[in-house]
């Protein structure tokens, strides 16, 4: 399968720099003694963040292939207690219909390689046995959820307060995002498509996976990485508005945090909004990430601190994620990029400092034929990589040559008398630490957790944080709702119930009675951890003791027209009664009641 990596570099093609004007570094560096730390063992619960600060970690899609990283590796290795939340990367845009939508379609190649493309296999087709499944459970052959997203709700069962975020977008599939956000029709149809699929987790019926709402309850939140508004710095074959996409940015993510509140006052959640930051002026003026009234809608966005030299410069070798300007720096001045520097971009504009991430790289970037270990100095071309050229896992780069360390401006670096490799290590992720919790910002991201298998890496970074005083971040609150209460160990069954209360570890299929807080229900579909409520996937049947739903329909008020049923499936164009009006279902619905959130299928008929 393709790579299908975020932004591989902060600006667009330019040329090599001549040999003849580079210099060697003349900043004192040694190599490097430190070692990461041994895993921590898994618990049964985490806090719902590190200390005050939160740790996102991407897993990437295709990481169950080649890479061989199913999601259980984070169970074992205990990093799941030093997650607060987790990027599953990525999800497409559909270059016809301008809707998120999965599929499986190979990646292309060329400009159109990511339309139509997807992998509806990996997302929730692919069944796992009892030795690679988190729940130590195999998946059985009709069950209509497996793969990358059963994974996700059964880690969330290890740590009940992880929250798995889609993430949009990303260097391969940022295409379509500029004509899907143009209008304020387009806007309102891509928004409400993406809670539609992965926050409702209505999927796509293929090879029999999948079905309304079979992925509901995997995902709590929405993540953007549009690679780049408004800027020709992304893949070639993006399309690019450089007069209008900065505006359609700002009115995408309001349309986006309107909708996921809308939908999250009927279920009485907070949805996360976040996304991945630029590091480039230029790429940041021409998106105008840094504008604060962007994070009104945000709770968070991470800032990419990582990517900024590589082998797409195959004859100067130099650091990829250095915490401070390295004064050794021989490129222009436009291109001598630093954590520091991007950070200050943003709260230099007035964003809080707490909602803002540092971008961590579990990988590196590297060079071959480098006649010194200095940065700056010439090489012939780009290193050799397992799965990419002039990239390579932290796990493959670790032992590697003889470790650097350049204190004044954190950055590691390894060198074998041939190869040059940029990364990150202890020594690095400690002084990124450090420089987090006195700027006061709101945590760490990882780009990606396939890249250090056993967690090492990011446990010297959650140890710093947890030992430090208590960071910014706040957990934000849920709605109030008239729902049932959502914590799923403390169910409240009067005595009247006879039908066998909810467990939040049982499977219930179609057809399946509960009781709950006082109340019965009947499962519309297989679900496993979903709180009973009046909505997917679980429909109220009525008070324990009683015959009568809580929530009885008024009787028809248009001859002919039959009142609204929770249980029914209705399509485009159906009519039916409620609450003393007509209404027509815009598309296929089944549970949403009419008049219940803005966004809704139901809309008032003439």
């Amino acid at each position: 399968m393709t790579e299908r990596r975020r932004g591989w570099r902060l600006f667009g093609s330019i040329g090599a720099v001549a040999a003849g004007a580079l210099v060697a570094s003349s900043l004192l560096t040694v190599p490097a003694t430190a070692a990461p730390a041994a895993p921590q063992a898994a618990t049964a619960t985490a806090a719902t963040l590190i200390n005050g600060y939160r740790n996102v970690g991407y897993f990437a899609q295709w990481g169950v292939y080649a890479r061989d990283f199913q999601l259980k590796r984070l169970k074992d290795s205990g990093t799941v207690n030093n997650l607060t939340h987790i990027n599953y990367s990525f999800g497409n845009i559909n270059n016809q219909t301008l809707e998120c939508f999965i599929a499986n379609k190979a990646q292309g190649t060329g400009p159109n390689g990511s339309d139509g493309a997807g992998d509806a296999w990996a997302d929730f087709g692919m069944g796992y046995t009892a030795a690679n499944s988190v729940s130590g459970a195999a998946d059985t052959w009709d069950q209509p959820l497996a793969g990358s997203f059963n994974q996700l709700k059964q880690l969330k069962v290890v740590n009940p307060n992880l929250k798995p975020i889609i993430s949009l977008g990303g260097w391969t599939w940022s295409k379509n995002f500029s004509i899907a956000a143009a209008t304020d029709a387009s806007r309102k149809k891509l928004v409400s498509s993406c809670i539609n699929l992965y926050i409702k987790g209505n999927l796509p019926v293929i090879d029999g996976r999948g079905g309304n709402g079979a992925a509901a309850g995997v995902f709590d939140g929405i993540d953007i990485d549009w690679e780049w508004p408004g800027s020709n710095n992304g893949l070639e074959g993006n399309t690019v508005d450089v007069v209008n996409d900065k505006n359609n940015f700002r009115l995408l993510l309001k349309e986006f945090r309107t909708q996921l509140d809308a939908y999250g006052a009927t279920t009485g959640k907070h949805y996360t909004l976040s996304a991945f930051l630029p590091a480039n002026t230029a790429d940041i003026a021409s998106g105008g990430w840094n504008n604060p009234e962007l994070f009104t809608y945000l709770d968070f966005g991470n800032v990419q601190g990582y990517d900024f030299w590589g082998g797409w410069a195959p004859t100067q070798v130099g650091h990829q994620g250095n915490l401070y300007d390295d004064p050794a720096d021989t490129r222009p001045a436009a291109q001598r990029y630093s954590v520091d520097k991007a950070i200050k971009q943003y709260t230099n504009a007035g964003i809080k400092p707490s909602q803002l991430g540092m971008g961590l790289a579990m990988y590196g970037r590297g060079w071959q034929g480098a006649s010194s270990s200095a940065a700056w100095g010439p090489a012939t071309g780009t290193a050799p990589g397992t799965y990419e050229a002039g990239n390579e896992n932290y796990d493959l780069l670790k032992t590697r040559g003889t470790d650097y360390y350049n204190a004044a401006i954190g950055a590691a670096y390894r060198y074998d008398g041939s190869q040059w490799w940029s990364y990150d290590n202890a020594q690095s992720i400690s002084a990124k630490a450090d420089y987090i919790v006195a700027k006061g910002l709101g945590g760490g991201m990882w780009w990606d957790l396939s890249g250090n298998k056993d967690g090492t890496l990011l446990k010297v970074l959650t140890d710093k944080l947890r030992a430090a005083a208590t960071g910014p971040v706040t957990t934000p609150t849920d709605p109030t709702t008239p729902t049932n209460p959502t914590d799923p160990t403390t169910p409240t069954n009067p005595g009247t119930c006879t039908t066998a209360a909810w467990s939040a570890t049982a499977v219930y299929t179609g057809g399946n009675k509960v009781s709950y807080s006082g109340k019965e229900y009947s499962a519309k579909w297989w679900s496993q951890g979903n709180v009973p409520t009046a909505g997917d996937p679980w429909a109220l049947l009525g008070t324990c003791g009683t015959t009568t739903p809580t929530n009885p329909t008024n009787p028809p008020v248009t001859p002919g027209v039959a009142a609204w049923s929770s249980t029914k499936a209705y399509s485009g164009g159906d009519k039916v009664t409620y609450g003393g009006k007509t209404w027509k279902a815009g598309w296929w619905t089944q549970g949403d009641t009419p008049g219940v959130g803005q966004w809704g299928p139901w809309t008032v008929s003439s």
